[in-house]
C-alpha cells in the first residue's frame, strides 16, 4: 500500500465527518424548530455542541491530506484543485464563522439561560432565522460542489460552473425558509 492511497483515505474519512458535522446541524436545527420549550431546545443543544469539534477536526484532515496530495501528485495550479481551495478558502469560512457559528451559539447561550417553560419571541426568532437554515444549506451544498470536483476533476471552467452551481443550489433551496419566515412574522406597514 502506498502513502498516496492511506491519505487518500483519510481525506475521505475527513470528507464523511465532514457530511456528518453538516447532517447533524441540519438535523438539529429541524429539531429545533419543532421545539415547543426550552427544554426541548435545550435537548437538542447538545448535538450543535458536539457537531461543531466533529467538523472541525474532519475539515483540518481533509484539508491537510488533500494539501498533501495536492502538493505531491497534482500541483495546487490544476483547475480543479485551484477552485476547490479558493472554494475552502474564500466561501466556507465567512459562511461558516460569520453566519452559521455565531447563529448558532446564540441559539444554545440563549436556551440555556431561559427559564423552563415555552420558547420565548427571541429565541423562537433565533431558530427560524432564515439566515441560518440557508446558510447551512447552502454549506452543505458548497461542500458537495467540491465533492463533485475531487471526484469529476474538471477543468477550470468546468470547476468554476460546478461551484457556482453549488452556490445557487444551496441558496435557492433557503427560499422555502423565507416564505415560511414571512408567513410566521409578517411586516407591518405603517
Amino acid at each position: 500500500m502506498s502513502l498516496y492511497v492511506l491519505v487518500l483515505f483519510l481525506h475521505v474519512c475527513g470528507d464523511v465527518g465532514i457530511f456528518i458535522g453538516i447532517g447533524a446541524q441540519l438535523l438539529s436545527l429541524a429539531a429545533l424548530r419543532r421545539a415547543k420549550s426550552v427544554e426541548q431546545v435545550r435537548a437538542v443543544a447538545w448535538l450543535i455542541t458536539i457537531s461543531d469539534p466533529i467538523s472541525v477536526i474532519s475539515a483540518l484532515l481533509t484539508i491537510a491530506a488533500g494539501l498533501y496530495m495536492a502538493l505531491t501528485v497534482w500541483g495546487l495550479q490544476t483547475g480543479w484543485i485551484a477552485v476547490a481551495l479558493a472554494s475552502i478558502i474564500v466561501l466556507l469560512p465567512p459562511l461558516i464563522r460569520g453566519v452559521i457559528e455565531p447563529r448558532m451559539r446564540a441559539i444554545v447561550t440563549m436556551a440555556r439561560e431561559a427559564p423552563d417553560g415555552p420558547l420565548s419571541a427571541a429565541l423562537s426568532a433565533h431558530i427560524h432565522d432564515p439566515v441560518l437554515g440557508t446558510a447551512l444549506q447552502t454549506m452543505a451544498a458548497l461542500v458537495l460542489g467540491i465533492v463533485f470536483l475531487m471526484t469529476i476533476k474538471p477543468s477550470l471552467v468546468g470547476s468554476i460552473i460546478a461551484m457556482a452551481v453549488a452556490l445557487a443550489l444551496g441558496l435557492t433551496s433557503g427560499l422555502p425558509l423565507w416564505r415560511a419566515a414571512r408567513i410566521a412574522h409578517p411586516r407591518t406597514e405603517g
